[in-house]
C-alpha cells in the first residue's frame, strides 16, 4: 500500500537543485558556500525560497522570545537544513524535527554536501 508523501512536487524541486550543486560542486566546502550555490540554484529554478528566515517558536502555545532561524524556507511551507559533514547523524535528525515540532511547518529537508560519493539527504516529516 503506497503512501502519498507530503509536498512530493515541491521537495523534489528542492533535491534536485541540491544534486545541481552537488554535481557542480562536490563535496569538501563549508556550509556557507552551499548556502550561497542553493541561492543561486533555486532562483534558476524558480522555487519560492527565504534564506535564514527568523520563525518564531512555540512552547505549549506559548509564543517565546528565541527565534529560529532555517537555512533555507521554500514555498513558504517546507524547512531546509543543510550541512557539510562527512555523514549525517542522529543528532541532525532530531534538531530537525524538534525544529518543525516547534513551528508550524511539517516537512523538513536535511541535506548533507559533505558525504562523498554523493549528496546524502533525509525526509522528516511531522
Amino acid at each position: 500500500m503506497g503512501q502519498d508523501l507530503i509536498y512530493k512536487e515541491e521537495s523534489y524541486k528542492i533535491i534536485g537543485a541540491c544534486f545541481n550543486v552537488y554535481k557542480t560542486m562536490g563535496c569538501g566546502f563549508l556550509e556557507p558556500v552551499y548556502q550561497e550555490c542553493l541561492e543561486i540554484e533555486f532562483e534558476k529554478c524558480n522555487i519560492p525560497f527565504e534564506s535564514q528566515k527568523e520563525i518564531k517558536l512555540q512552547y505549549d502555545g506559548i509564543t517565546l522570545k528565541h527565534v529560529y532561524k532555517p537555512d533555507f524556507t521554500c514555498y513558504e511551507k517546507i524547512i531546509v537544513e543543510i550541512k557539510a559533514v562527512s555523514n549525517l547523524i542522529k543528532e541532525y535528525e532530531a534538531q530537525t524535527l524538534n525544529y518543525l515540532n516547534a513551528t508550524d511547518f511539517k516537512l523538513g529537508l536535511l541535506v548533507n554536501f559533505g558525504h562523498y560519493p554523493k549528496l546524502e539527504y533525509k525526509r522528516m516529516v511531522l
